[in-house]
């Protein structure tokens, strides 16, 4: 948690009138509501097997719920934004039923999805493209004035991790938000999130690389999200399965919350509540 800083970091989050404060960081718990997702396809597609998932996380801590209907492990297609709103759609409609008073963000490309989703109850949106895939997407979340998290990604799932190649890493992450940001400012947007986009584009080396250098992106004064959860970053060093990677997770999470981390999307709620609770409660007393 960057402590030092020259500029005034953003430190609430909107979502439809339910503000979320950032002084602490937040969990934000996966929903992947797919048959295909790489650690938990299959296992949450219908609405009361959501509703389940949508409880527990709730009850372990999570402050937000990310539901989404299209794969995006590598080599993943990208699927049409009907078939994603069949998924989708059921499941959100009964947990903001089941639960009125949580923040649910979609998880989505595609601008008629995100505004489908925001239609039925949804706080946030949440785009792995950060509006290459569908440019309709500003737009929207311009309009619904709601939180839009963006992510670096070289490529598409299909094609992300056949040869990622950058000459200046960090810097080109960087300007890639700083360009995106402008762009969403200007059409009036006041809440962004960004995600570096571990393991989108980036082999192991580039991951911890951009990982050790996580604290420079604290000068854009946006929200800084990360995404480690059980992925190949941590099962090709530790030779592990995303079933395994939980405690490689916990680590990386610790890492980043350390290096300015504010919100941890992950799979185990848990865990990463328990690992914001050491990380702020070590600087509350260095």
């Amino acid at each position: 948690m960057a402590k030092d800083t020259f500029f005034c970091p953003k430190k609430t989050l909107n979502f439809r009138g339910k503000i979320i404060n950032l002084s602490s960081p937040v969990v934000m718990g996966v929903m992947n509501i797919t048959p295909d997702s790489f650690y938990d396809g299959g296992k949450y597609r219908n609405p009361i097997d959501a509703i389940n998932l949508a409880g527990k996380h709730l009850d372990e801590g999570a402050h937000i719920l990310d539901m989404g209907a299209a794969s995006s492990r590598p080599g993943a297609t990208l699927i049409d934004p009907q078939t994603e709103q069949q998924r989708l759609l059921p499941a959100l409609k009964a947990v903001v039923k089941q639960f009125p008073d949580a923040i649910v963000s979609v998880d989505t490309y595609h601008s008629g999805t995100a505004r489908r989703a925001l239609d039925a109850g949804a706080h946030m949106i949440n785009d792995i493209s950060a509006g290459n895939i569908d440019p309709g997407m500003y737009d929207t979340v311009a309009e619904y004035q709601v939180p839009y998290a963006i992510m670096h990604m070289q490529g598409t799932p299909a094609d992300m991790q056949l040869h990622p190649q950058y000459k200046r890493l960090v810097k080109e992450v960087a300007a890639f938000f700083s360009e995106k940001t402008a762009i969403l400012k200007q059409k009036g947007l006041h809440d962004i999130i960004i995600d570096p986009g571990f393991g989108f584009g980036k082999t192991p080396e580039q991951n911890y690389k951009l990982l050790a250098s996580l604290d420079f992106f604290a000068i854009t004064g946006l929200p800084l999200m990360v995404g480690f959860s059980r992925k190949s970053m941590i099962n090709k060093v530790l030779h592990t399965t995303p079933e395994s990677a939980l405690n490689g997770t916990t680590v990386l999470n610790t890492l980043a919350l350390d290096k300015g981390a504010n919100i941890l999307r992950v799979h185990d709620v848990k865990e990463a509540v328990e690992a914001i609770k050491l990380v702020t409660y070590l600087h509350k007393n260095a």
